[in-house]
C-alpha cells in the first residue's frame, strides 16, 4: 500500500502552494510599497490579509532568530531565508519520499 508517498506527495504539493503564497505576498508588499496598488481596493485587501495571516507568523520568527536581515540597505531578506529554507526541506525531504518505493 503506498499511503505514506501520497502522505509526502499531498506535503510536497501544500509546500510548493505556500511557496507561491510567499511570492504573491512578497510582490504585493512591493507594489503597495511604491503605491501601485492600493489597500483600499477590496481585492487587495482580501488578498493582503490572506497572504500576511499565512506568512507573516513564520516571517516574524526569521526576523527574531536573525534580526540583521530586517534592514539590510532598506529590504526584508527573511522572504529569502523563508524560501531557501522551503526549497531544500522540498527538495531533499519531502519530493524523494513521495517516490512511489522509496520506502522499500
Amino acid at each position: 500500500m503506498d499511503v505514506i508517498p501520497f502522505i509526502f506527495y499531498v506535503l510536497h504539493s501544500l509546500a510548493r502552494l505556500y511557496v507561491i503564497i510567499i511570492l504573491v505576498h512578497v510582490i504585493l508588499s512591493l507594489l503597495v510599497a511604491f503605491n501601485v496598488v492600493n489597500t483600499r481596493n477590496q481585492f487587495v485587501a482580501i488578498v493582503w490579509t490572506f497572504t500576511s495571516r499565512l506568512v507573516e507568523p513564520v516571517l516574524a520568527y526569521i526576523r527574531r532568530w536573525l534580526p540583521f536581515l530586517r534592514n539590510l540597505g532598506g529590504f526584508d531578506l527573511s522572504p529569502v531565508i523563508l524560501l531557501i529554507v522551503l526549497h531544500g526541506i522540498d527538495n531533499y525531504f519531502l519530493y524523494p519520499m513521495s517516490v512511489p518505493g522509496y520506502f522499500q
